[in-house]
């Protein structure tokens, strides 16, 4: 409860908030100078803000040298802790562990219905986005390239898209995985979530073949993918 008090204090202030918003979104580590321009603050304003970030285990910072001479710049960048803030207390990590665990004692039945499961809601996902949006049943390229990263970026991927100029080959990164943690202790999860990903595609494209080229688990700084698809 202390450190829900802390987190709750340190973002009540709007500026502090937002540049905690403007990291999340940025994929890569920033510079107090950074944020001072994008913020249009002092340099020492932006510092403080970073710092109560960093006190509170949001954010992380190292000092690395330029290559450009003078003292070394200090470097900010998202913490790998968990922020999760529930009032009143609930654990759903907790609960998603024991369910993840008491799936996969059924043995192999467990597992492709947990796949299917996640298929099932990356559908799901993408049907209520198409739903809020109000298309109608022909849909262009982009306005599908359009919906899967809006529906991605709700899911809490933090997703970057590209697509080929021909439209066969889409490939995207994952900058935060919302199961990481789960998926660390049960490697069948992240099966499940590029069943996730591509009950999305599927939701979207006549044909899928999804293909990962890195995996966050594996120590990479993201989970990215390449999908050939057709309309």
């Amino acid at each position: 409860m202390e450190q829900t008090l802390k987190i709750t204090n340190v973002l009540s202030d709007p500026t502090r908030y937002y540049i905690y918003q403007y990291i999340t979104k940025r994929h890569q580590e920033v510079t107090v100078q950074e944020v001072a321009e994008n913020f249009n603050i002092h340099p020492n304003v932006a510092r403080l803000h970073l710092s109560k970030l960093e006190d509170v285990n949001m954010l992380a910072s190292e000092t690395k040298k330029t290559g450009k001479g003078g003292r070394p710049s200090r470097l900010y960048r998202l913490s790998d802790d968990v922020i999760q803030l529930h009032f009143p207390f609930r654990d759903y990590m907790l609960l998603s562990k024991v369910a993840i665990s008491t799936m996969l004692t059924l043995g192999e039945a467990g597992k492709q219905a947990l796949y299917l499961t996640g298929k099932k809601f990356g559908t799901e996902i993408i049907d209520q986005e198409m739903a809020r949006r109000s298309f109608g049943e022909d849909i262009d390229f982009d306005q599908k390239l359009s919906i899967l990263k809006s529906a991605a970026t709700l899911a809490g991927f933090y997703p970057e898209f590209e697509a080929n100029d021909d439209h066969t080959k889409i490939y995207f990164k994952i900058y935060n995985c919302p199961f990481k943690e789960v998926a660390e202790e049960h490697e069948s999860v992240c099966a499940m979530h590029h069943e996730f990903l591509k009950g999305m595609f599927e939701a979207l494209f006549d044909s899928v073949e999804l293909v990962e080229k890195e995996n966050i688990i594996t120590g990479c700084e993201t989970c990215s993918y390449q999908a050939l698809v057709s309309n």
